[in-house]
């Protein structure tokens, strides 16, 4: 098939031992962590998930430089389990979710945090704080065949060395089956899909030249410098 001007390239994210994943979309949940769900100021008692967007193309790879942003002062972290999807479908039961998986990974979420806040006082919406460029750092991702389906284990991001984000996969309000069922509510789902699982608490402000490393337990780390 041609096309009027040169197609996009495909954005992908690196596999362990495999060929590289290929990213349909990006779909993150907020405010899946109680304890981070409190220091934004929610209630997080089981209210129903709610999800923002990133485009295929903010992913970038571990090991990255990753500029600074335009047009804020408040770049944030925000550290994460990715969720790989091989398969789709709409209305999933939650008992039949995790076998659309394909693997997970470490991600990061990074958040132009002063757009946020003013978007979410004028009711506007959240794109251009979540949306941007090289917004979806991802380390890559580990196949269901050797990670299993990790539904507990440590979550943590430092910054230069110094710890500023911790929790543990237990802490999910909604887990990844119940996350993927709700969302296949809303949307159709995908092969190709990633879910960002939502954060723990401790988020905060990154400069220029911090190196931030991010962890899950059994998970390849993140690595990135904001440049």
């Amino acid at each position: 098939m041609s096309f009027a001007i040169p197609a996009p390239a495909q954005s992908t994210v690196a596999v362990v031992g495999g060929d590289p994943f290929p990213v349909r979309r990006i779909y993150c949940v907020g405010r899946n962590y109680a304890a981070h769900a409190r220091e934004m100021g929610h209630d997080p008692d089981r209210e129903p998930p709610f999800f923002f967007t990133k485009p295929a193309d903010a992913v970038v790879p571990t090991d990255s430089v990753v500029p600074y942003p335009a047009a804020t002062a408040d770049y944030h972290h925000e550290i994460e389990m990715v969720v790989a999807l091989k398969g789709g479908g709409r209305d999933i039961p939650v008992e039949k979710a995790l076998e659309l998986v394909y693997g997970y990974a470490v991600g990061l979420d990074m958040t132009r945090r002063d757009i946020q806040a003013q978007a979410k006082k004028m009711g506007r919406p959240w794109d251009m704080a979540k949306g941007f460029d090289q917004s979806a750092p991802c380390a890559p991702i580990v196949p269901v065949a050797q990670s299993g389906h990790p539904d507990k284990g440590a979550v943590w991001l430092k910054v230069n060395g110094e710890l500023r984000q911790q929790g543990d996969l237990s802490d999910l309000i909604w887990s990844v089956a119940e996350t993927i069922s709700y969302l296949s509510g809303l949307v159709e789902l995908f092969p190709g899909d990633l879910i960002f699982s939502g954060t723990p608490e401790g988020v905060g402000a990154v400069v220029k030249g911090d190196k931030l490393q991010g962890h899950v337990d059994g998970l390849p780390d993140i690595n990135i410098t904001i440049g």
